[in-house]
């Protein structure tokens, strides 16, 4: 009998146990595949696919976060190694080919830029020149610290500025407009808005960059030319995107809203105060993250989908630039905002933002016809710009390749037309322009475009007018034009 007793147990317990593990084994299916748990934790090969997973899946959250401080310091690498400007030397942007490197310039105008390092000179003092310049300082995440020309505090008259690092205890100084950064890095960057450019130039040239404590003596500003060099500043999709972004936060104190991020990244071998030797895994993580994070960035810019971002309901302009000065918006940073801005542009100044009458600038974007497609190298659109635009200096319409953010260059020269040019116009004052890889017969106004690129474009208003604003003047969507004959 107890023998009988002790064989049922027995084969009760192996019974209960066959169930217990039938019960605690667990296959989970999810959208990076078949997840085991043992017992409720995880299997090895379970906890290596889910820290990957996550290191991942930050990475290409932190691309787009990263953007502005990435696109500053890839600037300031061309500035450096490139066209061979010390910190504190102003380089000249004029023509075309200067221009060609940089994310969606303006070719229509002069611009003038340095890079400051307070950490190393203490503050710094830039005098603007009395003139139609329009630019301004901004710290590392591309937020302004001031405006300077026609939309900063000089109006366009001229002033002193003294550009203090996060530290200093200096607050004001009599004679000088005192603005403090909150990185130790500065971009200052301007345009000179002189139609004729020779006065431009001679303006920009007026500008001086010095330390404050060289104030009584200070040497003479360097001017440098790009000179036509072949040069790009597109954040970099590859394992570099991150190697910039170390680079470009050891110097700088880690601001509050930041930590959370710079928390994410430890794992993947990006901390304040270490250097950037990262794993194999992590490399492989990074790089996959940086060429997905990328495409994520592109499909941020070109199809937005935050609030508020058309125009005039029922077109497909929109407004490139929605990032408030300090990046934040209510109760969150603008993430989205400020990585579809960054992703295409470099910069941000009260005057860029397009809300001051008659001053600044607006910047507005289209990446479909009027039909709603993509806007397409190899096919012939017209663009209708209306009579009287409500500008006060000048409007232009610049074409740019989705891919490197870029101007299109072509034989024909910039893909860019202006009203300070000799445009054609209609009876009624309009102006059509065509875009197309040839040229349609009845074109008298055409912009060349790349048969197999998509492409996108601005339109500029330099000093809107009221029209603008209370949206009473409206642009014409980009229509796909049929049953032409393109001529070269």
């Amino acid at each position: 009998m107890m023998m009988k007793h002790a064989l049922f147990a027995g084969t009760a317990a192996l019974a209960l146990l066959a169930t217990s593990s039938l019960t605690l084994a667990q296959t989970v299916d999810t959208r990076i595949g078949k997840l085991e748990l043992q017992a409720g934790y995880p299997s090895k090969a379970t906890a290596e696919k889910l820290y990957d997973e996550m290191d991942f899946q930050r990475a290409t959250q932190a691309f787009i976060w990263a953007l502005p401080a990435v696109g500053f310091h890839g600037l300031h690498l061309a500035h450096n190694n490139t066209f061979g400007a010390k910190d504190g030397e102003v380089v000249l942007y004029q023509s075309l080919k200067d221009k060609a490197g940089m994310l969606t310039p303006n070719l229509t105008t002069l611009y003038l830029m340095s890079f400051l390092n307070l950490a190393e000179t203490g503050p710094m003092v830039v005098e603007v020149p009395a003139g139609a310049t329009a630019g301004g300082f901004l710290d590392i995440w591309q937020r302004p610290i001031s405006d300077t020309g026609q939309t900063g505090p000089d109006r366009g008259g001229g002033g002193k500025y003294l550009i203090v690092p996060p530290n200093s205890d200096i607050s004001e100084m009599r004679g000088y407009i005192v603005a403090r950064s909150p990185s130790n890095q500065v971009w200052f960057a301007a345009r000179a808005l002189d139609r004729d450019p020779k006065v431009a130039e001679d303006i920009a040239r007026k500008h001086k960059v010095y330390t404050w404590k060289d104030r009584d003596n200070p040497a003479a500003t360097k001017f440098i030319p790009v000179g036509g060099k072949d040069w790009a500043s597109a954040q970099p999709v590859s394992l570099d995107y991150w190697k910039y972004l170390s680079e470009v936060i050891q110097p700088e104190p880690i601001e509050a809203r930041d930590k959370v991020m710079f928390g994410m990244l430890v794992p993947l071998g990006i901390e304040k105060g270490k250097p950037f030797n990262p794993t194999d895994r992590q490399k492989k993580i990074l790089t996959e993250a940086a060429q997905v994070g990328e495409l994520m960035a592109r499909t941020n810019a070109f199809d937005k989908r935050f609030a508020n971002a058309t125009v005039w309901p029922g077109k497909k302009w929109e407004y490139a630039n929605m990032v408030e000065l300090n990046q934040d918006n209510n109760y969150y940073t603008q993430v989205d905002e400020r990585g579809s801005w960054y992703y295409e542009a470099i910069g941000n100044t009260a005057g860029m933002q397009g809300r001051i009458l008659n001053f600044g600038q607006v910047y507005l974007e289209a990446s479909k016809d009027e039909n709603g497609n993509w806007l397409d190298g190899s096919k012939t659109y017209r663009f209708r710009v209306p009579a009287n635009p409500p500008v006060i200096q000048f409007w232009s319409l610049t074409l740019y390749d989705n891919s490197t953010r870029g101007p299109i260059v072509t034989d024909q020269g910039a893909a860019d037309a202006s009203s300070r040019q000799d445009l054609a116009m209609n009876a009624d004052g309009s102006v059509d322009i065509y875009l197309g890889p040839s040229k349609p017969a009845e074109a008298k106004n055409w912009i060349k475009t790349i048969a197999g690129k998509g492409w996108f474009p601005y339109f500029r208003f330099y000093g809107p007018k009221e029209a603008y604003f209370d949206k009473s003047w409206q642009l014409s969507d980009i229509e796909p034009v049929s049953g032409t004959v393109g001529r070269q």
